[in-house]
């Protein structure tokens, strides 16, 4: 069911919010950084997977020997304009600037405001609600938002253990941002054939096998500079069929 994902999310934060409330830090580190370790080689496993679109299926008929080229260049040339306009730092940048803007005033105020101003940015600006949302949207597959769930649940129960209630304010944006790109999505599936929607697929599975890389602390892939090559690799494709 198309916006699956979005659901599960916001509850994991809710329920999150609230152990962390209650319980405070008496999780054992252990357990959490096993658990994340977990979750990233189950990631791994996807991106292998859904990557192989470049090699089998719809996509990889349609475009032939092309496929991979597609993909590669989409790759290369979405990084280079990530790279160029700097999309990693710009979104720092943001994060750090949201967090100065709203962190004025008493103890509880400052409290409350830096819980939904840092817990909004976690959840949102990152690679994993982009690829989440699309793939919600356009294969009515929410896998990858349920993992981004599960960590958005302990980041929540983390948080809220030091900050308070005003990290569950956070899971309104997620409903709303990632909500809204399930939407677009699914709305632009109606008009992409499946060998451009293989492509995206592709794609996102290359950037999910980087995300796993730095949650596994194995390689710093700035994977925010590579989201542009979301949106070139199903426009490269269609491009290719329409002229062949």
């Amino acid at each position: 069911m198309t916006g699956l994902g979005t659901g599960i999310n916001v509850l994991a934060i809710l329920v999150g919010t609230g152990l962390g409330a209650v319980l405070g830090d008496r999780l054992p580190k252990r357990w959490r950084e096993l658990m994340v370790s977990s979750l990233a080689l189950f990631l791994l496993a996807m991106g292998v997977y859904q990557a192989t679109q470049a090699f089998t299926g719809e996509f990889a008929t349609a475009a032939g020997g092309a496929a991979t080229i597609l993909i590669l260049a989409a790759l290369v040339l979405g990084g280079g304009l990530g790279s160029a306009i700097d999309i990693e730092s710009r979104l720092d940048n943001l994060g750090g600037w949201l967090q100065r803007r709203f962190s004025r005033g008493g103890n509880e105020d400052h409290r409350f405001a830096t819980g939904f101003v840092t817990a909004t940015l976690l959840f949102c600006v990152g690679p994993m609600a982009v690829l989440g949302a699309f793939a919600d949207g356009v294969q009515g597959d929410p896998g990858i938002l349920a993992i981004k769930s599960i960590l958005d649940g302990f980041i929540a129960l983390a948080f809220a253990a030091n900050l308070g209630w005003g990290v569950g304010l956070s899971a309104a944006a997620v409903l709303i941002y990632q909500g809204g790109l399930t939407a677009l999505a699914s709305v632009l599936s109606t008009v992409m054939v499946p060998a451009v929607i293989g492509s995206l697929t592709a794609v996102g599975g290359i950037l999910i096998l980087a995300i796993s890389l730095r949650m596994l602390e194995l390689r710093e892939i700035a994977v925010a500079n590579l989201l542009p090559a979301l949106p070139l690799a199903p426009i490269a494709t269609a491009a290719y069929l329409a002229l062949t």
